[in-house]
């Protein structure tokens, strides 16, 4: 059975090329917004859906995280580590100068990325939020000769014929982005690979707020040696104070010290979701 892929698009977004680069040959499509991609899964529309999680410099994709907790609890069944090279891309019948440049276009996150940069060289262009770096590619290739920008990568600048005017513009060099690849169907999931590592994502809610409740959460995983890789709260949206905890754990989904773990959480009152337990790609090059 060959599979239907789902992704955060357009075309050039670096999901896509996420996607392109681990699993070739299957059939994909897609979305303008996370959400989207993940109704679509949770739907039947398509096998798997690939969405961002978090990025190295600007932290964790909320929408994503919240949607799947919130709205749609489809599990996870890899992580994709993919770095990131943002751009200054125009339309290629543009003549004048960067300080020309009177609006920049692009995802939040990649404009939040390439913060010091704007800072620095286009002091005086306004910030335009677009749904994808893919999105504010094709915007600009529709505006012709127009004193406009995208931040976005290189196969965006080569399917929507731009010109990039300054390359790798983001503040940090280590900049990689985590995806997750979701699907109800595990036998689908074929990535070829190496894997990197092995990761269990968990769920967890305190029944209230208590003086040392996220100590003895802790607790739980450190006198196991379970070493911890993150840990998030966010809120609960049933009014402030209420939160829950995202924790990443390296390790597979085990019969001993999962069950230990929640059974020792359930004892104070938590409850205990397992998001998934997955393999970790590492893409060393786009």
């Amino acid at each position: 059975m060959t599979a239907t892929i789902g992704y955060l698009g357009p075309k050039g977004t670096f999901t896509k090329l996420a996607v392109d680069k681990t699993f070739n040959g299957e059939v994909k499509h897609s979305y303008s917004t996370i959400p989207a991609c993940i109704d679509a899964v949770n739907n039947g529309e398509i096998n798997i859906g690939v969405v961002p999680l978090e990025n190295a410099i600007e932290g964790t994709v909320q929408l994503t995280v919240d949607y799947l907790v919130h709205q749609v609890r489809l599990p996870i069944m890899a992580e994709i580590v993919v770095p990131i090279q943002q751009h200054l891309l125009v339309h290629a019948s543009f003549t004048g100068k960067m300080a020309d440049i009177k609006e920049v276009h692009s995802h939040s996150h990649a404009i939040a990325q390439c913060h010091q940069y704007i800072h620095q060289h286009l002091p005086n262009a306004t910030l335009h939020f677009t749904s994808s770096t893919g999105k504010a590619a094709e915007l600009i290739s529709e505006r012709k000769g127009e004193p406009l920008a995208a931040i976005g990568n290189q196969l965006a600048a080569n399917i929507y014929r731009l010109y990039t005017i300054q390359k790798n513009i983001h503040d940090f060099p280590n900049n990689h982005t985590r995806f997750i690849v979701l699907s109800k169907q595990r036998e689908l999931v074929k990535i070829a690979h190496p894997v990197q590592s092995e990761k269990t994502t968990l769920l967890i809610t305190l029944p209230s707020d208590f003086a040392g409740a996220l100590h003895q959460v802790l607790s739980a995983f450190a006198w196991r040696k379970m070493n911890l890789s993150k840990i998030e709260s966010r809120p609960m949206k049933t009014g402030l104070g209420n939160y829950f905890f995202i924790i990443d754990v390296n390790q597979p989904y085990d019969e001993v010290l999962f069950p230990g773990v929640k059974a020792e959480l359930e004892a104070l009152g938590c409850q205990v979701t397992v998001l998934g337990t997955y393999p970790v790609y590492q893409l060393d090059h786009l």
